[in-house]
């Protein structure tokens, strides 16, 4: 009896090891399986970033070669020349068209500084929703994190009051660097650990109802002063942007317009503005202010500009220096219905009122 029940015992054990064993083979297949699928939609992508460059060399060497003066010839091919010109009006048309170009307000000067408080990491991010429920403040603290701390107001984020507490909101995954945006109730940001995967996350609900892959995006940092940012996303009067800088560019900043609803591409340019000792950047009305400072810390100052309409004479635009020392921010985020700049700062979250004008 004992020699059976010791037979039957080792039999079940051996039934046990082996569910176990299936257990661990099936959660290595998946694993692997989804990391095939990561890697076919990264390649995929890859591809069809390079097609996009590919043709845009193209364009650009026909553009050239339509309008390069020869030596051995002096006629100009006055036909090709505007049947280009009239190519570059068209484009110019449907970025117009597609921006919805109504907003022509241009930044003429950082007026005033409010620091609003000192709390959490060194490095954060801070905002509202400009879409929706614009009242509430949502704080992502660190580079690294995945709890976003929901506010009533902002005077429940400033008063220290336990009848305030905040709503806390555990995402499936963590964020990479402090890009990220709250816009009509969704949180888009970059995953940590992905190359450039953007997800979109209803914050209401608790899920994440789309995601993409940013072509060229997520191999360099956006800005050299605070390299934990590989896609900066920003969101002004045309909706939703990706801020990035890609080796291919020689460090300079690439922008691009994404649908919010489809999370499809829109259109994508090559600024002229370099991610070297730059600390952050903003869109409002369709162009781009790059911020930078000094390596060790100063004063920060819009220096480039880039308007993706052509509408202002960005060489014109004189140095615009941000008020107070600040050291150096790790945020800077343009609120479209507020007007004002929300930034984090050493610790600090920091709201700065804008002086605008028209452009010209």
């Amino acid at each position: 009896t004992d020699s059976a029940e010791s037979r039957l015992e080792k039999c079940n054990q051996d039934i046990l090891d082996y569910v176990q064993e299936f257990h661990d083979f099936s959660r290595r297949m998946i694993s692997r399986l989804e990391g095939l699928r990561v890697y076919k939609a990264e390649f995929k992508n890859e591809v069809a970033h390079l097609l996009t460059r590919v043709e845009r060399a193209q364009r650009d060497i026909d553009y050239f070669e339509s309008t390069r003066e020869s030596t051995a010839c002096v006629e100009v091919d006055e036909d090709l020349v505007e049947k280009q010109l009239n190519e570059d009006a068209e484009e110019k048309r449907k970025v117009k068209l597609m921006l919805n170009a109504s907003c022509d307000n241009m930044l003429a000067g950082i007026k005033s500084i409010k620091i609003v408080k000192k709390t959490g990491d060194m490095h954060g991010s801070w905002m509202t929703d400009p879409g929706k429920d614009h009242l509430k403040i949502y704080f992502l603290s660190g580079s690294k994190n995945n709890v976003i701390l929901e506010f009533a107001n902002i005077r429940a984020f400033t008063e220290r009051n336990h009848k305030l507490t905040p709503r806390r909101v555990n995402l499936p995954s963590s964020w990479q660097g402090t890009g990220h945006v709250v816009y009509n109730g969704f949180l888009f940001y970059h995953i940590y650990g992905s190359l450039n995967e953007i997800v979109k996350y209803n914050i209401q609900r608790r899920k994440v109802t789309d995601r993409m892959l940013l072509p060229g995006a997520g191999q360099i940092s956006a800005y050299e002063l605070f390299p934990d940012t590989k896609i900066d996303l920003a969101i002004d009067e045309q909706g939703l942007w990706a801020i990035h800088a890609e080796p291919d560019t020689s460090g300079n900043l690439v922008i691009t317009k994404i649908n919010h609803m489809t999370m499809a591409v829109e259109h994508t340019w090559d600024t002229s503005c370099n991610s070297k000792n730059a600390e952050g950047a903003f869109l409002m009305c369709g162009t781009l202010y790059v911020v930078y400072n000094s390596p060790s810390g100063g004063t920060s100052r819009i220096e480039c500009v880039y308007d993706v309409l052509d509408t202002i004479n960005t060489y014109e635009i004189p140095v615009l220096p941000f008020p107070k020392r600040q050291g150096s921010h790790s945020m800077i985020h343009y609120n479209p219905k507020e007007k004002q700049l929300f930034a984090w700062a050493n610790g600090s979250q920091i709201l700065y009122k804008l002086q605008t004008k028209q452009k010209v």
